[in-house]
């Protein structure tokens, strides 16, 4: 598919809309009155630290909902506003938070089922309205709901389509894109239906991994099993990774994007020589502001006396695993929560520990004075974390008395 002439002809489409529809005004109060907080903007003015009682609450100075998702949650307001009539779907999440989710679904805007085998498209009828979410969906995604006469608002983050336009700009150039994600993941998968031949690297050992096989060759058979489902069809590292393009999934840990870029990069050079590089080796910086300002936010915070760390996000959402990891790699006891009611009566709390399952501690919260380092993932609404503040002083609260 030429997706390049298939995004002019959508642009060009009375069926496709990728801003709002003028209820700005409205929707803007109905967004504060949901999910900001007195309390939040309370700590934030504190220089974001709040005492009470034997807890000290310390914020990360850049958490929460960014631009691109307040942008993505807004316009699908608008558009039940827009189409209040009209039957509405989302093809997955809009952004990764249950408590956000759950309000369009009482707004009766409906998403359409994920299976085993993909999502399930066949309730979608001609004239439906379908809204695309914040990290984007597949080039055939689009191609469907436009052969089949949806109107199609999309509310993909800009800094996803900037890495849309860069493995654009590999494929022009007869580039492979090395994309630093998670091939599963819905942005990786619309970003790899934008590029030509591509490989999904996971971290920076897989990483490794490739360009040794570049430097040194290997097991052919080894290789395609280790990224079987993490490739383009018909991909063959013998060919396909002789001239490569560096991309990512916004969401990833930014330290290490920057490192596996470097990596791949010293590789190319290694094997081609310095005068060679730009045949073989392309690269644009395609890293969120917002994803890098939560990070360096959540690297300041662990700098500091924590007794425990708690992180604010669904469970699925990636930028918020990787907070996580920060807290987990400077041995600070971290607790992941996607809402308030994840905490319980007494002192209890149930939290996904990084990479397993759903577990339940009681207690959690220390005996005595304590100090709560407190971050959320881009798409976790203020008014959620101050539920948690307040339960974490509710907890303590009555521990005194």
């Amino acid at each position: 598919m030429d997706t390049k002439a298939f995004k002019r002809s959508l642009n060009h489409s009375d069926n496709y809309h990728r801003k709002g529809f003028g209820h700005e005004t409205e929707v803007s109060g109905m967004m504060q009155s949901e999910y900001q907080s007195d309390l939040i903007q309370q700590i934030r003015d504190n220089g974001y630290t709040l005492t009470q009682g034997d807890v000290t609450i310390r914020l990360a100075e850049a958490f929460g909902f960014c631009w691109g998702v307040e942008r993505a949650v807004a316009m699908a307001y608008e558009t039940r506003q827009h189409f209040p009539s009209e039957r509405i779907w989302i093809t997955n999440e809009i952004i990764h938070n249950p408590s956000v989710n759950q309000r369009l679904r009482e707004m009766q805007v409906e998403f359409v089922d994920v299976k085993a085998t993909g999502k399930d498209f066949s309730g979608v009828g001609q004239g439906d309205v379908v809204i695309l979410p914040a990290f984007g969906a597949s080039v055939q995604e689009m191609q469907l709901l436009n052969d089949r006469g949806c109107t199609i608002v999309d509310t993909t983050c800009p800094w996803v389509s900037k890495v849309w336009n860069t493995v654009e700009k590999h494929k022009k150039g007869s580039h492979t894109s090395i994309i630093h994600g998670k091939y599963n993941h819905e942005e990786t998968i619309a970003t790899s239906s934008f590029a030509g031949t591509y490989l999904v690297v996971l971290n920076l050992d897989q990483a490794r991994y490739v360009c040794d096989y570049i430097l040194s060759g290997g097991d052919r058979t080894e290789f395609m099993a280790k990224f079987s489902r993490a490739c383009s069809e018909g991909f063959d590292p013998d060919r396909d990774l002789e001239r490569i393009g560096i991309a990512n999934q916004t969401t990833m840990l930014k330290s290490e994007t920057e490192q596996i870029g470097k990596l791949f990069e010293h590789t190319m050079m290694k094997k081609y020589g310095p005068d060679r590089l730009n045949e073989h080796f392309l690269s644009f910086n395609t890293i969120c502001d917002a994803t890098q300002e939560r990070q360096d936010a959540m690297f300041g915070l662990v700098e500091e006396k924590l007794d425990l760390m708690v992180v604010i996000g669904g469970f699925n959402s990636s930028n918020t695993t990787h907070l996580q990891e920060i807290a987990i790699e400077r041995g600070i006891p971290s607790y992941h929560i996607d809402s308030g009611d994840r905490i319980g009566t007494g002192n209890r709390v149930e939290h996904k520990p990084l990479h397993q399952d759903l577990q339940v501690q009681e207690p959690w919260l220390p005996e005595g004075a304590i100090v709560v380092g407190i971050t959320s993932g881009a798409s976790t609404p203020d008014r959620v974390v101050a539920t948690v503040i307040e339960k974490i002083f509710a907890i303590k609260a009555t521990a005194l008395v």
